[in-house]
């Protein structure tokens, strides 16, 4: 248990952050978070309160990634941080910069103010897109029969490229957010240490019908918003795993100065949708069955940004190894069936699909 000890959780209204603060209330801690504007706190807790009791044991603090104000007073007196706000984004902006920037500018802030609150530590969520092995891989190996075919599986020692062609605006705001963090933390000369969590593909139950972006994965399946399925595969890990990676990157002392991969294991489109109509009958009613080419994939995200942003993935099978978490925090996903199909339910159960 935390002993009565304080954490500043940012974006409690996010996924991660909203299961980050209730499992940390349901560990005894007691637990801040930030949002952008503080109307949002009624429909917080109402969420929160599906999942535990909060008590006394949860504030609100208004925050935001774009401006200083808020930040010191919502640290001050903190043990430790859990920075998990950060601007989404699956379709490509206009501009990189609308993601970039936000994310960068606020790491900076959150891990600058635990900084000068002397909090013990920082855990900031960063992503497997900033362990991204990409096509510099590829260049980097000698051509020929054993050439490589696109697929791979990473690491924590791995960073993305964020100047590499084809680096998505997310990859590029996530990579240099986590680095700017890591930078502030090297050049500071106080106590306060740092660790990341680098998570893939997020999903399990939601609590409401706002839910983050890469539930779409099940959401658009299971409302046949996608009319096949294509060769695309993830790391898929649960929600309440990353929530627990977090905390446990934050009390355990080896944690200090480490990325942790939050990643469970690979599943392609078609075996997402086999899980599906395997387990929930009339509701997989509209889940496809048949395989759509690369082409017509490929086609359709000239005019589907969403589509588009991972057309480049067709085919490949990009792995990310938890290895390093499961040796030095004991921490192991649970098993993939288990986290789709609670996805699944509590998508039915709040009517989003």
């Amino acid at each position: 248990m935390s002993g009565g000890e304080t954490v500043l959780v940012t974006g409690g209204s996010g996924y991660i952050g909203g299961w980050c603060v209730a499992s940390l209330l349901q560990r005894g801690y007691v637990v801040r978070t930030t949002v952008r504007d503080l109307s949002k706190e009624a429909a917080v807790r109402a969420s929160l309160g599906k999942l535990t009791d909060p008590g006394n044991r949860l504030s609100f603090y208004a925050a935001n990634l774009t401006s200083d104000d808020g930040w010191d007073a919502a640290v001050d007196g903190c043990d430790y941080v859990l920075h998990v706000a950060s601007p989404l984004g699956v379709a490509e902006p206009k501009d990189p910069n609308d993601l970039i920037v936000p994310a960068r500018e606020g790491a900076k802030r959150a891990v600058g103010a635990a900084i000068k609150a002397g909090v013990k530590r920082v855990v900031l969520t960063s992503s497997v897109a900033a362990t991204n092995k990409g096509a510099a891989w590829r260049d980097a190996v000698d051509e020929g029969p054993a050439a490589p075919t696109g697929d791979w599986i990473s690491d924590e020692t791995v960073w993305t490229d964020p100047d590499a062609p084809k680096v998505s605006a997310y990859a590029q705001s996530k990579t240099l957010a986590e680095r700017a963090a890591w930078e502030l933390i090297h050049a500071s000369s106080s106590d306060t240490t740092l660790a990341t969590i680098n998570p893939a593909l997020v999903l399990g139950p939601v609590t409401s019908g706002d839910f983050s972006e890469s539930v779409q994965v099940v959401e658009r399946l299971l409302s046949g918003r996608v009319p096949g399925l294509p060769r695309l595969g993830f790391n898929v890990v649960d929600v309440r795993d990353v929530a627990d990676l977090h905390i446990r990157a934050m009390t355990d002392e080896k944690a200090a100065g480490e990325r942790f991969i939050a990643a469970g294991h690979f599943a392609w489109m078609a075996e997402i949708a086999d899980i599906l109509r395997a387990n929930l009958g009339a509701a997989a009613g509209k889940v496809p069955t048949r395989k759509v080419p690369d082409f017509v994939i490929r086609l359709a995200g000239l005019f589907d940004k969403d589509l588009g942003s991972v057309t480049p993935g067709l085919g490949h099978r990009h792995d990310f190894s938890h290895a390093k978490a499961e040796r030095m925090l004991g921490w192991k996903p649970r098993p993939l069936e288990e986290t789709i199909m609670d996805c699944a339910n509590s998508l039915v159960a709040t009517g989003a699909v």
